[in-house]
């Protein structure tokens, strides 16, 4: 066996399909965020704004944040030093849990180094904690719910995407006593939509089932303290588990998943994801409980986050872009080619300073490729009327035809 002819076959194939990705390397600036320095292959640098990053409130350069990491560092040094289990909780992870709990109204929380291996870790163990576990997956849901559903070896069915209807014909063909339960998302990060959180929990109070709400593009962003769409909608309560990230919103690192003290006890018990990593380095822990405690009052940061995204997308319908409009802080701009959608994301980075990654399969479906704009409180009316300005320019440049696209 060639080993590295194989290896040179399957990159060389994401080539030809447009679709290899390539890092940009970049460096924040303190202060100064959405703007950064690009580091271009040549060794020289360029000026760029950030408009794909999931800091979403550019709470990663918030004067509280940096604070609190910066004493953490000076009180503990730099690492956890431990797993959680030997040497590895701390304080601050005891305080963020507990930041984390009363964010959500539940007893407890549980932190992971991600929320990926929050869900991971989770899903995969549940069937271990609830023998015959029967789970039920929105079929868009992320990458990380997938393969905790796909590694518990237990049963799992897959709705379609927000189809209430579907689950609930699922649920009706299963055995009545088996245990249950339905994961979905509160917002799908790829159209911005949203899922339909109270016909879910209706379906599941009907059925004796458990419910699962990935929060991650949420947490911080929507509710009157920042808990997500749930809390929005005013139904918290009702989900037995919520699972949400520190490192958008919040603009730090890690995960958590946020449940009962019973159901927090048991994963932690039981999840290898869990019991096996080390823990998150003290100062990390405590910049993400500031950031938790601080967007728990600052509604205006939250109210000036949707208005940009507003914005934005009102202006780019009257170019007549085709983007996707669910009423979330996600801009979707539908390409429907890999290599154009690369095209755009290098000439919009080389000519005009304005870095958004290529979004292709198999994040998206084919004939779907995006660029997904993210835009915040910090980016302005300079930011907005140069990357307006740019797409109007490179849109024809690229031959795309905005009305046919549209339709």
């Amino acid at each position: 066996m060639d080993y590295n002819a194989q290896l040179d076959t399957a990159i060389n194939r994401l080539h030809d399909e447009g679709r290899y990705r390539t890092f940009i390397d970049i460096e924040r600036k303190r202060g100064q965020f959405p703007h950064a320095t690009w580091m271009k292959p040549d060794g020289s640098e360029m000026p760029v704004t950030v408009w794909c990053g999931n800091d979403y409130l550019g709470m990663g350069q918030h004067p509280v944040v940096l604070a609190a990491m910066h004493e953490a560092i000076e009180a503990t040094g730099a690492g956890s030093g431990g797993t959680r289990n030997i040497s590895g909780t701390t304080i601050y992870h005891k305080r963020l849990e507990a930041e984390l709990a009363d964010l959500h109204g539940k007893g407890a929380a549980l932190l992971f180094t991600s929320a990926y291996i929050a869900n991971d870790a989770t899903l995969s163990t549940l069937p271990k904690l609830f023998p015959g576990l029967i789970i039920y997956s929105d079929a868009l849901n992320h990458a990380s719910m997938i393969e905790g559903v796909r590694r518990n070896g237990g049963a799992k069915r897959i709705f379609r995407h927000n189809d209430v209807a579907h689950l609930r014909a699922l649920l009706e063909a299963d055995d009545p006593a088996a245990p249950k339960l339905i994961a979905f998302e509160s917002i799908y990060s790829m159209d911005g939509d949203f899922g339909p959180i109270a016909a879910f929990c209706d379906l599941a109070e009907e059925f004796g089932a458990l419910t699962y709400c990935d929060e991650v593009h949420a947490v911080g962003m929507y509710g009157p303290r920042g808990a997500g769409v749930a809390e929005r909608d005013g139904l918290m309560h009702r989900i037995d588990i919520i699972n949400g990230t520190l490192a958008k919103a919040y603009g730090v690192m890690g995960g958590y998943i946020a449940a009962s003290p019973k159901m927090c006890d048991a994963v932690r018990s039981y999840a290898p994801g869990f019991i096996f990593t080390t823990s998150l380095p003290p100062a990390v822990a405590a910049a993400a409980a500031a950031s938790v405690a601080h967007l728990k009052t600052d509604q205006a940061l939250r109210d000036s986050h949707q208005t940009q995204a507003k914005i934005l997308k009102l202006r780019l319908k009257g170019l007549g872009l085709p983007i996707i409009d669910h009423g979330s802080h996600i801009v979707p701009l539908i390409v429907g080619d890999p290599k154009h959608t690369k095209k755009l994301s290098d000439m919009l980075l080389s000519e005009f300073g304005i870095y958004v990654q290529p979004i292709n399969f198999p994040t998206v479906p084919r004939g779907t490729e995006r660029l997904r704009f993210t835009p915040s409180p910090v980016h302005g009316p300079r930011e907005m009327n140069a990357l307006v300005g740019a797409l109007d320019g490179l849109w024809s440049h690229c031959a795309l035809n905005r009305a046919e696209l549209a339709g």
